[in-house]
This record gives structure tokens, sequence and C-alpha cells, in this order.
């Protein structure tokens, strides 16, 4: 069997320079150390922090009930409205934001203060769209579909900023932005999505073209691996996606000649070798 593996499989900037964040923490602060949200959307990742004392706050509430340590806030980021807290109450801020969702914050400030109404397109449940939307002022709104422009108002002619999550899905981004400069003659758009994401997308896509089996390896909760997951399931019917190495059934593969393997943002490389290597020593 031929093994195809992704070059930009696993850890990107934002996510690496996250998690390292944190166990430089973990080595060098003597407090307790808390970060507002899992970190990354990766579980195996989240429960070796937790081994080592990193307490993940899920809830505002948790975050409230906080008198004193150090907050590590996640790779996705937050509302400005968090920081805000945090600072009030006197709590020390590790800021292991993606520089480039900072970005995307910065844009979004500066440009509702100028009196944009702000469009951002991404996942509206997602905590990066979560934390860009409440950088934006009062007049936003988040896309996620045709049917969500629909609902915008563009009959008030404002000035309109275009934005999108990091990791959404790129050429749905260009059908969206397609849609609303047909409603909107007073539009700027800014493509925000990550090159490394529309680089794996890309990849993903051309080897699941080119095999008879794809493996998408990511958490479930990660949107860019759900992204990798559609695209290579279009693109090859065989497509499996798995967390970790004991999610894939091995007899699925034993038919087939060529596989292709890629992963998310999120996934460490021991466990994308782990699953390359098995898939190679049993076929």
């Amino acid at each position: 069997m031929k093994v195809i593996k992704a070059k930009t499989a696993g850890f990107c900037f934002g996510v690496k320079r996250a998690v390292d964040t944190v166990y430089e923490q973990v080595d060098t602060c003597s407090g307790p150390i808390y970060t507002y949200g899992p970190i990354i959307h990766n579980e195996e990742v989240v429960k070796d922090m937790e081994s080592k004392g990193v307490v993940v706050l899920r809830t505002e509430e948790e975050l409230d009930d906080l008198s004193g340590g150090t907050v590590i806030i996640r790779s996705h980021g937050v509302e400005k409205r968090i920081y805000d807290k945090l600072e009030a109450k006197g709590i020390r801020i590790v800021d292991a934001t993606c520089p480039f969702v900072k970005k995307i914050h910065n844009i979004v400030q500066k440009e509702s203060a100028a009196g944009k109404y702000i469009l951002i397109i991404g996942s509206p449940d997602h905590p990066e769209v979560i934390g860009i939307r409440g950088w934006s002022g009062e007049h936003a709104a988040v896309i996620q579909n045709a049917d969500d422009i629909e609902n915008i108002d563009f009959s008030k002619n404002r000035k309109i900023c275009v934005v999108s999550q990091t990791t959404f899905n790129y050429n749905k981004f260009k059908d969206l932005v397609e849609i609303i400069k047909k409603k909107s003659y007073d539009i700027i758009v800014l493509n925000t999505i990550c090159n490394a994401t529309k680089e794996r997308q890309t990849e993903a896509e051309s080897i699941a073209e080119s095999v008879d089996a794809m493996i998408v390896i990511g958490d479930k909760h990660s949107s860019n691996t759900q992204k990798l997951f559609e695209i290579c399931h279009r693109a090859c019917n065989n497509t499996y996606y798995i967390q970790t190495l004991d999610d894939l059934d091995l007899n699925q593969l034993g038919s087939v000649e060529t596989v292709g393997i890629t992963a998310g943002a999120s996934t460490p490389n021991n466990i994308i070798e782990e699953v390359q290597n098995n898939v190679r020593i049993i076929f």
C-alpha cells in the first residue's frame, strides 16, 4: 500500500505558539494557571496540560469566581470584555491568541470605530467568531450561508467591512462575498482566511482526488478539521474522520492500494505519525 501524508498536516503556527505558551507558563509560573476555554481544539493536548496542573475554565461563571492566578487566553481569542473583566479583577493575563486572529480583532475594532457595519463570515458558535464579534462594536453580524445574507438590511446604505473566520472554506467565502457585493456598493472585503488554512485545504483536496481512501485526523470539535473532512469526502468517498489511531478501523483499508493522510491544525505530530506508521506496518 502507498501512503501519502500531507506536508501541511498538523500544528499550524498559531496553534504551536499557543501550546508552547502554556507549557512555558507551567515551567515558569509559580501560581495557579488557567486557560479560558480549551487552549486548542484537541482533547489529547488539553488532557496532558490538565495532568500538569493547568485548569480549563469552561464557563464565564468559573472565570467570575477567580480571585488570582494566571489566565491564558486561548488561541481562538476572546471578546474584548473578557480582557476588561480580567484586568478589573487584577488577574494576570497571558495572551496566546493566534496573531492572525488578533489582526482581525484590530481590523474590526478600527473599522467599527470608523462607522462601518461589520460582516463576519464564519460559524456563529465557533469561539474564534464569538471573539471577533466581541471586538466589532454594536453594528455587526455573522454570516455562515446565503440565507443569512438575506436577513441583513442593506437598505440603509451603510459602509460595510467584510472579514472571515481564519479557518473558513475559501471557496465558500468567495461565493458569499459575490452575493454581498451585489447588495452593497460601499464595501471593503478583507480576506482574513489564514494562508495555512487555504494551503492545507488545497493540498488535502489534491491528495484525496488521487487516492483510494483518505484519513483526516483531528478533534471532533475542530472547525478546520471538519472542513478538511468535508473537502476530502467530496473528492474521495472513502474518507474517514478520526481523533486517534483507536478510532480507525484498519479492516476498512484492507482492499485499497493508496491511502492519503491529512490532519487539522490542532493535531499533534505524534498522533499523525502513529496513524501513518501503523497503516504502513499493517499493510
